[in-house]
């Protein structure tokens, strides 16, 4: 059983960083190299879940329009965890991140950006 919990979340001012934590526990399932991916997800109010970012275990990485060029995902594969570096937030990045891996979700973390 795997469980994952995600940390790093907070209130910040438009411009500023966060960088969240997704910390896996137990054994990722693993079908073949594909699709043990570690994913990061948001959900702002009122809204879907969508995509946010993902990493491949080679550290193939894939992201959002919205987010690139200000957002870094990375991971350490001895570690199973997993980083979301957040440069230059926007309001329109207030939502709760959650951490994903195959058929998996974490509790997901708040992120505000607000002045």
């Amino acid at each position: 059983q795997v469980r994952l919990v995600e940390s790093g979340g907070g209130l910040v001012q438009p411009g500023g960083s966060l960088r969240l934590s997704c910390q896996a526990s137990g054994t990722i399932p693993i079908l073949d190299d594909s699709v043990n991916v570690m994913g990061w997800y948001r959900q702002a109010p009122g809204k879907e879940r969508e995509f946010v970012a993902v990493i491949a275990l080679d550290g193939a990485t894939s992201y959002a329009e919205s987010v690139k060029g200000r957002f870094t995902i990375s991971r350490n594969n001895a570690k199973n965890t997993a980083w979301l570096q957040m440069n230059n937030l926007k309001p329109e990045d207030t939502a709760v991140y959650y951490c994903s891996v195959p058929g998996v979700w974490g509790q997901g973390t708040q992120v505000t950006v607000s002045s």
